[in-house]
């Protein structure tokens, strides 16, 4: 269905690059439900829970490009299609969440409950050298799933390029000079994501990410980010993956126009569509502040510059803040609405002992959680994202 709307929208743009997005994310999903079915078998429960939650956001992503290219009959009958196909792979997501917290109990089976609803689940090679020649030249170079880790060595230096790892490289490891010395750049300013993965058991360690709106687009799968510095300021961390940031520095910038005129920022954006994919951003003894730059015009005036922990982007947002320090720039409230009541009734905003000047949850906003700690453990790395299980060897 969707390579007949490609093949019906010569001169329409908007719906051919509606139409080729689908054709990679709807083949995308599709990988992502064999790596389920292949981890079913093998009794790999959590796997299955992560890949399967992947393969319905990808399915979501093209359901959403295509609304905004609705004008055919086809379009309106693929939409259709896909909104079936969504509610599919939503049963069997929930089916297995049950599987995985009840095991063969089926009388003990319930639709997908959230923290929102008291619930918490159980805790349970080659070598390239890149230099003047550019990365996607290191990419290429490595072998379709590989046994072992292929290692792309990327001297310091300055690389204009979109970087794309396509699906079928596995084992891919980046390796720099270091923050400030590699830096592979893109759009000066605005609107622009920086970096996007879509990697389950992708480490991401000792790396910088500038960008203003939209920096760091954690998609889908599990990801793990240690000591690294992401910089913007409008839902500049965002996505449906299950990614855990430790030790990071979360800083906001100023914005292009009028940065001394005042804005509203969000530090995260969580895009979970279904209560029973497992996912969430985790934030573990990181330091959220702003720039040098952007913290001299916000002490000038400190009413006009509002900052706040997240937002939902979609009904099921899930994002936490373990054992962090805030700077005195995070709003008293903490956390604001995507759009009037939207999702707040569904959503899980958590903090848990965090310190600083902008830690202090007397005036949270009610819709917000203080964890207990009887339940942190549920976002730790070893739970959350497994990370005990590959992390560990991932160095």
């Amino acid at each position: 269905m969707v390579k007949s709307i490609l093949e019906s929208s010569k001169g329409n743009i908007n719906r051919t690059n509606a139409a080729i997005s689908c054709l990679e994310t709807l083949s995308n999903s599709d990988h992502r439900i064999n790596s389920t079915v292949d981890g079913l078998t093998q009794g790999k429960i959590k796997d299955a829970r992560v890949w399967m939650s992947a393969a319905l956001s990808y399915q979501y992503d093209c359901w959403s490009g295509l609304k905004y290219a609705n004008d055919t009959q086809l379009v309106n009958e693929t939409m259709a299609f896909l909104d079936s196909l969504t509610h599919h792979t939503s049963n069997a997501l929930s089916m297995m969440a049950a599987y995985d917290n009840y095991g063969d109990d089926m009388e003990s089976w319930t639709p997908p409950k959230t923290e929102r609803d008291g619930f918490y689940e159980k805790g349970s090679g080659g070598t390239a050298l890149v230099s003047s020649g550019g990365v996607p030249g290191g990419v290429e170079a490595g072998r379709d799933e590989p046994t072992r880790r292929f290692v792309i060595l990327i001297k310091e230096g300055v690389y204009e390029e979109t970087v794309r790892v396509p699906l079928s490289k596995r084992n891919v490891v980046f390796l720099g000079d270091g923050m400030g010395k590699t830096v592979i750049t893109g759009p000066d300013a605005h609107q622009a994501v920086a970096f996007r993965s879509d990697s389950d058991l992708s480490v991401i360690e000792n790396c910088e990410f500038l960008g203003n709106q939209d920096t760091l687009y954690a998609h889908s799968l599990r990801q793990f980010y240690k000591k690294c510095r992401i910089q913007g300021n409008v839902d500049f961390i965002f996505g449906n993956s299950a990614a855990v940031f430790q030790e990071c520095d979360i800083l906001v910038v100023p914005r292009q126009l009028n940065p001394g005129k005042g804005e509203t920022n969000a530090i995260t954006a969580h895009g979970r569509t279904d209560p029973a994919q497992s996912t969430g951003l985790i934030f573990q003894n990181c330091v959220l502040n702003g720039t040098d730059k952007y913290m001299k015009y916000y002490l000038s005036n400190p009413k006009v510059h509002k900052n706040y922990l997240g937002r939902p982007w979609k009904e099921y947002s899930r994002t936490v803040y373990v054992n962090c320090v805030m700077g005195p720039l995070i709003s008293p409230d903490g956390w604001m609405p995507w759009s009037g009541d939207f999702a707040l009734k569904t959503l899980f905003y958590g903090e848990f002992q965090n310190s600083g000047p902008g830690s202090n949850v007397s005036a949270r906003v009610p819709w917000s959680t203080q964890v207990s700690a009887q339940h942190v453990y549920t976002y730790s790395v070893e739970n959350f994202i497994q990370g005990d299980l590959w992390i560990p060897t991932s160095s």
